[in-house]
């Protein structure tokens, strides 16, 4: 038995051509959604997309992709993927730990309810968001789960920062093209 997500080989090649550092939170909000779109693209994975990166430094540690379809795993988000592959490559289950430098989760949509729930257990210090959540529901068709009407502030009392609309339009604009493909909405039990 095996529990393994891996990225496309295009995810991979595309990391290691990142810049280490990037300075602004819209530069690494920028580089995220341009993962979403080569997901979308190469047809990989649905339309969402992670980053975590230092929040100090702006040090890219990975941006990872939806792996949900082609890995047959409904857990398979982006967030997830990314916090996992993140925790692997530092070696540690807290991105919040003794030692390290604070790091940051940038997402180009608002968490699901599963990876809201996985944000206080990773150990990151700060959410990075584009598109909310009920915009993301209406284009799309995704059933996001359902999350805390004040997620912002659960987040903000267990000590992690909450940015939003962080190049907001330009995050809708992969939800719109994943909208007009055609590709499967897959909401558990197939359905809305």
């Amino acid at each position: 038995m095996k529990f393994e997500v891996t990225l496309p080989d295009w995810a991979i090649a595309e990391n290691q051509k990142l810049p280490d550092h990037f300075t602004t939170l819209e530069d690494r909000m920028a580089a995220v959604i341009r993962f979403a779109e080569l997901n979308l693209a190469n047809d990989t994975g649905g339309p969402f997309a992670a980053g975590v990166f230092e929040i100090q430094t702006g040090k890219c540690v990975i941006i990872g992709v939806n792996r949900v379809v082609p890995s047959s795993m409904s857990s398979a988000h982006a967030e997830i993927v990314t916090i996992t592959l993140a925790q692997q490559i530092l070696k540690t289950f807290d991105l919040g730990g003794p030692d390290m430098p604070e790091h940051q989760l940038v997402v180009n949509a608002r968490p699901c309810a599963m990876c809201f729930g996985s944000i206080p257990w990773s150990g990151v210090r700060s959410v990075v968001v584009g598109a909310s959540g009920q915009q993301v529901e209406k284009i799309t068709g995704f059933d996001e789960g359902p999350i805390h009407p004040q997620w912002q502030q659960e987040l903000r009392n267990r000590g992690i920062e909450v940015v939003e609309d962080v190049l907001h339009d330009e995050a809708l604009k992969v939800f719109h093209r994943f909208h007009d493909t055609g590709q499967p909405i897959y909401n558990g039990r197939t359905g809305g």
